[in-house]
């Protein structure tokens, strides 16, 4: 038998798609299926079918997949569920290896549905095909540079994310790319008729491009098997998962949107624990937490110590103890120390660190923030984004030093870069907070960049915190239990 990667490598690499029902009116599934693949850079051939032979999009067009004289990988069917049976047989008759099912109408609406959803999965199974879907709004494969979800190719990145709702997938993905959180792969699962959810986590434990992944669920087609997966995939890439059907309302409406049962939430959450599986109750927040988790050194245990102005520090700090995380006092050496940095108005800093909204470079914030990282009672640091002088000189008193722009902006990147050294250096994370908007701010790109979260609220950046705590535990509790396993062995 192939392996879950060989099965499933014709779907997200195909080096051929044919789009079975592909048509040149915009509004259909048949143009965008077409359309995509050719406006995102997919590299392979694109073989449209329609069965009047027109051409489609420029590319002439074929009645029937078996008509194509190549071989075809991957082929995409967006037909009327009626016909999906007999286009199926077709689609293993050529050999196609992989299907992605974007047609509605199946188990979702009814008996009749699932019906016919049966026989299309007895025929693909029997032909030796995998599919996507059905009821499903494509995939996103940052290996196969193909899109067959998004008008516009999502920024590449290591986040994995599979949903179970087509167009609330989509929209994440797209908030999530306006945040600078890039994908490795998207893929929405519909009605899980063939692949479920545990096959995609079979195969993303082994996909090089992805290090965190993200799921949205309404319900399992095998729970049992998925949650066994799960805990040998923590050991080595952490899973986030956002389950709808929380509720009795919930729970309902997830029959009608995928067919899919819920089940008890209490159970289900208790399960998540055992598994190790990170889980969020807030939609956005799965993706904040999956960028930390792709980014920074785990750390070695709950204690945080804070930078951050005024405000800024309390509310963070009131988040992370709502947390469970802890904010220790400073010794008084540390406290010494960073007292010859701050300007004399500064509060004594006992956790948070305030510089009292004095003028300061990057430079003098990672200097802080380097001081807190050695001291062995702290194990990781949530900060305001280093300062900016050349963005913030008016805010901060720096245009009337006799500096021109080109220095500031000297200063500001040399700040940058040494903030950027600091988690690798000491092995324990850094997150930052915005203290305000600025456009193009360069400083924000630069962490960015070498991987330092950049967080919206004090609340935020304490929950990315709170789950690399939380995966460092995970890790720990799989190592023990093996150390365990081998030992009586």
């Amino acid at each position: 038998m192939k392996s879950i990667v060989e099965q499933l490598d014709p779907i997200f690499k195909p080096k051929s798609i044919a789009v079975i029902g592909a048509s040149n009116h915009r509004t259909k599934w048949g143009f965008r299926m077409i359309n995509r693949p050719l406006r995102t850079g997919y590299r392979g051939a694109v073989y449209p079918v329609n069965r009047q032979g027109e051409q489609i999009n420029h590319l002439p067009s074929y009645k029937s997949i078996l008509d194509i004289p190549e071989a075809v990988d991957l082929a995409v069917i967006t037909l009327p569920a009626p016909q999906i049976p007999g286009v199926m047989k077709e689609c293993v008759d050529k050999g196609v290896k992989g299907v992605v099912l974007i047609t509605a109408g199946f188990a979702e609406v009814g008996r009749e549905g699932k019906i016919l959803e049966d026989k299309v999965v007895s025929i693909a199974r029997k032909g030796g095909i995998r599919f996507v879907g059905p009821n499903c709004m494509g995939i996103w494969s940052r290996a196969g540079m193909l899109s067959l979800s998004f008008d516009k190719a999502p920024l590449a990145g290591p986040i994995a994310f599979v949903s179970q709702s087509g167009t609330f997938g989509v929209s994440l993905s797209e908030i999530a790319g306006t945040k600078g959180y890039g994908l490795s792969k998207f893929i929405s699962i519909g009605n899980q008729g063939d692949l479920d959810a545990a096959d995609y986590l079979e195969y993303l434990a082994s996909d090089e491009e992805t290090k965190v992944l993200v799921f949205y669920i309404e319900g399992f087609k095998d729970g049992k098997r998925f949650m066994n997966l799960a805990r040998e995939v923590v050991k080595q890439k952490p899973i986030v998962i956002y389950k709808a059907g929380r509720t009795s309302a919930g729970s309902k409406a997830t029959q009608s949107h995928t067919a899919s049962l819920a089940g008890s939430d209490e159970i289900f959450d208790a399960v998540c624990r055992q598994a190790g599986l990170i889980r969020v109750h807030e939609t956005l927040h799965a993706f904040d937490v999956a960028e930390v988790l792709a980014s920074q050194p785990l750390p070695p245990g709950r204690r945080v110590a804070i930078l951050g102005s005024g405000g800024q520090g309390v509310v963070t700090a009131d988040a992370c103890a709502s947390l469970g995380l802890e904010v220790p006092d400073l010794d008084g050496d540390t406290v010494r120390s960073l007292m010859a940095g701050l300007p004399p108005h500064a509060p004594r800093p006992n956790n948070p660190v305030d510089f009292a909204g004095s003028a300061r470079t990057g430079l003098e914030e990672a200097a802080v923030v380097e001081k807190l990282l050695k001291c062995d009672y702290i194990d990781g640091v949530i900060s305001n984004v280093p300062i900016n002088p050349a963005a913030w000189s008016d805010m901060f008193g720096f245009s009337g030093l006799p500096k021109p722009l080109l220095d500031l902006t000297k200063i500001a990147v040399e700040g940058a870069d040494y903030f950027c050294s600091l988690p690798a250096k000491y092995g324990k994370p850094v997150i930052t907070t915005r203290f305000r908007r600025v456009d193009h701010d360069m400083v924000i790109d630069i962490l960015k960049g070498a991987g330092i979260p950049v967080c919206d609220t004090p609340e935020e950046a304490a929950r990315a915190m709170h789950a690399l705590v939380q995966y460092a535990n995970i890790r720990k509790k799989a190592q023990s239990r093996k150390a365990i396993t081998e030992g009586r062995g």
